[in-house]
This record gives structure tokens, C-alpha cells and sequence, in this order.
């Protein structure tokens, strides 16, 4: 009998241990599974350290500014952009929108890729920013919204510093394993160095062969070049796009008169304004 109650006891303990047990492993999936808090405020300026300034080229950098906490993130939905305050030559307040080329997967900091052109005003800003610094952000902001599968595929038309929320859109679909979605990118810009994000878009390319396309076009290309000439034109949509149908959508962003024209070359071959977006 007194074996069969010290049974009865170590049976009691060992069930007790074993939901406690379970009860620790749901906890810590539930933690797993929760998406952490964005840092952004949709209505008020919010200050972020600049830890990082990396010279890309004689007027592009890359910036990088920390979140909070090294576990924290941006929060900002795929395709959506932020918009960046600072001061001009004159010292006005100047706002601008910019798209970061991290995603929520990078925790503990975001970047941003700027081109500054000698006459900008939020140019200056970032031009006379230094590490340490810090720049007043609100967000997120934008029209689009993604879903993985919302498509079949995606062509996407850019132009200039219009390739940041197509690489934020590209990264995203491309490193998300439930994510079929093929992406057609035609990058058009002025001469070859005027290409950002040329190493991490061939790096993407390569490594998603099947499902990521990119077709260069220069303005003013070198002697050897194998990409497109001159302005993007109705027949390169046509050979490096999908072509209209109700499961494709064309994504474009640059110069406001190089959208103009991607609007009327994409109304030309029939894509319908449900199959476009600008940003």
C-alpha cells in the first residue's frame, strides 16, 4: 500500500512537471510568434541616432540609424516609406519621403540610401549629417499594400533613386520562402554610376536565378555595355515585363516625366490602370 502511494505521488509530481513544461513551451512560441512593436508613429516625430554614414560613390551614402533597442524594429509595412525632417542651406524645415532599404527582418536599425544632388534641400541635410546626429522621422506612409501571392508577378519600371521602394519590395517577396511571386525589373539612370544598389541587386538576381529578372538601361552608357540605350521604350516593357493580365501588376517610380511616359507606354500596350501602381 505504501508503495502505491509513493506511486501515486511521483505519478502527481511527474504530471505536474509535464504541464508546466507545456505550459513554458506554448509561452515561449507565443513569444516567438508575436510580432514585436514598431518604433514608428504615424502622427509625431520620433528621433533616431545616426551610428553609421558609409560614402557609396562622390554623392551617394548609405546611412544608418539605430532603433531603440537592439531587438527593436522599424515597423514599416512592405512598400510603405517614412517621412525624414531636417533643415536646408537656409536652415527652413524641410520634409521628405524615403524608403529604407532594410526590412523588419533587420532588427536594431534601419538604412537609408540617398542620392544628394548639389542643389536639394534635404539633400544638405543628410550632407551635413554626422554619426552621432539625429534625424527626425514619422511614419509609415503610402498607398501600397502587399500580400504575399496578391500576384502572380510584378514588373517593375524605375528610374534613379525611384529603385529604394522596389528593392524594399523585391528583398521582402524574394527572402519570404512562402513567396512565389517572380519580379521583372527594368533600372534605367543616366551613365553606370549613377546605378544604386547595383551590388545587392546582382546579388539577388543571382541568388533567386528563376524568380528575379533586372534589365539595366544607361542613358549615356560605357564603350563595352550589353544593357538597354537610351530611354526605356514600349518594346523593352514588352520583351523584360509580363505581359497584361488580371494576376500581374506594374510597379513604377522616378522622375516625375519619366512616369508620365511609363504611364502612356504602359496604357499603349493594355495594361489597365487596376494592373499599375506609382508610388
Amino acid at each position: 500500500m505504501e508503495f502505491l502511494q509513493g506511486q501515486s505521488v511521483e505519478t502527481t509530481v511527474a504530471v505536474a512537471v509535464a504541464v508546466v513544461a507545456v505550459a513554458a513551451g506554448a509561452g515561449f512560441i507565443l513569444l516567438r510568434s508575436k510580432k514585436p512593436k514598431g518604433c514608428l508613429d504615424a502622427e509625431n516625430f520620433k528621433e533616431f541616432k545616426l551610428v553609421e554614414k558609409r560614402q557609396i560613390s562622390h554623392n551617394v551614402a548609405k546611412f544608418k540609424f539605430a532603433l531603440p533597442t537592439p531587438t527593436s524594429v522599424l515597423g514599416l509595412p512592405i512598400g510603405q516609406h517614412i517621412s525624414c525632417r531636417g533643415q536646408d542651406a537656409t536652415g527652413e524645415e524641410v520634409i521628405k519621403p524615403y524608403t529604407p532599404t532594410t526590412l523588419d527582418s533587420d532588427i536594431g536599425y534601419f538604412e537609408l540610401v540617398i542620392k544628394m544632388y548639389p542643389q536639394g534641400r534635404m539633400s544638405h541635410h543628410f550632407r551635413e549629417m554626422k554619426v552621432g546626429d539625429y534625424m527626425s522621422v514619422k511614419g509609415p506612409k503610402g498607398r501600397f499594400k502587399y500580400q504575399p501571392g496578391q500576384v502572380r508577378a510584378f514588373g517593375m519600371l524605375a528610374g534613379g533613386s525611384g529603385i529604394t521602394p522596389m528593392f524594399q519590395v523585391t528583398r521582402a517577396i524574394l527572402e519570404n520562402p512562402n513567396d512565389n511571386t517572380k519580379i521583372h525589373l527594368i533600372y534605367a539612370n543616366v551613365t553606370y554610376d549613377d546605378i544604386l544598389l547595383q551590388e545587392e541587386l546582382d546579388s539577388l538576381a543571382k541568388n533567386y536565378p528563376d524568380r528575379f529578372k533586372i534589365y539595366y538601361v544607361l542613358n549615356q552608357p560605357p564603350t563595352v555595355w550589353d544593357g538597354g540605350v537610351g530611354f526605356v521604350s514600349k518594346d523593352m516593357i514588352q520583351s523584360h515585363c509580363p505581359a497584361p493580365a488580371a494576376d500581374i501588376q506594374i510597379l513604377r517610380c522616378g522622375p516625375p516625366p519619366m512616369n508620365k511616359a511609363m504611364a502612356a507606354h504602359l496604357d499603349d500596350i493594355g495594361y489597365t490602370k487596376e494592373m499599375q501602381f506609382q508610388f
